[in-house]
């Protein structure tokens, strides 16, 4: 509704835009965020340099739309994964496995995207800062799993370390709050902030086994093993969810 109502200029300038977008994550399909470059972009569109920069102000503005881009899109696929296994009455465990396939999936599938966020830093840029939330919105759905928890000696360091964090840090809580409010119903009572606590420790163990598996699948080195790339995250997520006895009975 809201593109039906722009005017042909607006229109234009959104397509012009959206083709920038695309051939450059072509040029990082090709050889990685250092391989961007405007004057190529400019080159393949017929236009020229300065009329290039009517539309983005250099290479910063326009990673940081490619990186936006990317992190709203692996949110949203990570959204859409935790809806369907609520709808589907999943366990607490199965819903973990479904979020770490969804996520590995996105990443398979989009494998430039993924290595422009969670890859090697691009020389010389510096991401905007509102790429923090944008990376949490892709953590967030894995925080209510984990406030379910019964976290084990093996992570009771873990747990300890996000307790200070979310003491030192009112966003940390925010983020923990907006995604798992039952985890942070009654923040100052040891119940609540042990569940709070719970929840960003795994969500926060998820993500470095996440990115650790997925990233060595997404660069190919796996290639010539035995092994599936989701087994091998399988096996991760079933040791973390025994870490803190998801679908466990407490004792």
């Amino acid at each position: 509704m809201e593109r039906a109502q722009q005017g042909p200029r607006a229109r234009y300038r959104e397509q012009t835009r959206a083709e920038i977008k695309d051939l450059a994550l072509r040029q990082l399909a090709e050889g990685g965020g250092s391989a961007l470059a405007l004057t190529r972009i400019a080159k393949e569109m017929g236009l020229s340099g300065p009329a290039l920069y009517r539309y983005f102000a250099g290479r910063d503005d326009l990673l940081n739309a490619l990186i936006r881009d990317a992190y709203d899109d692996a949110a949203a696929a990570m959204a859409r994964a935790a809806a369907r296994s609520v709808k589907r009455s999943r366990g607490v465990r199965a819903r973990l496995h479904d979020l770490a396939e969804a996520y590995r999936a996105w990443a398979i599938a989009e494998p430039h995207r993924y290595l422009l966020i969670q890859g090697a830093p691009v020389p010389g840029y510096v991401a905007p800062a509102d790429t923090l939330e944008r990376a949490r919105a892709v953590l967030g759905p894995f925080l209510p799993l984990f406030a379910t928890g019964s976290p084990g000696p093996a992570v009771t360091a873990t747990v300890d370390e996000m307790t200070a964090w979310l003491a030192a840090d009112g966003t940390v809580g925010a983020w923990v709050a907006r995604y798992a409010p039952e985890a942070a119903g009654t923040p100052d009572t040891p119940a609540g902030e042990a569940r709070a606590a719970s929840a960003l420790a795994g969500a926060v163990l998820a993500w470095t086994q996440l990115h650790g598996s997925v990233s060595l699948e997404v660069a190919g080195q796996f290639a010539g093993m035995a092994h599936r790339g989701g087994t091998l995250l399988g096996a991760h997520m079933e040791m973390l969810a025994d870490a803190f006895g998801l679908d466990q009975a407490p004792a």
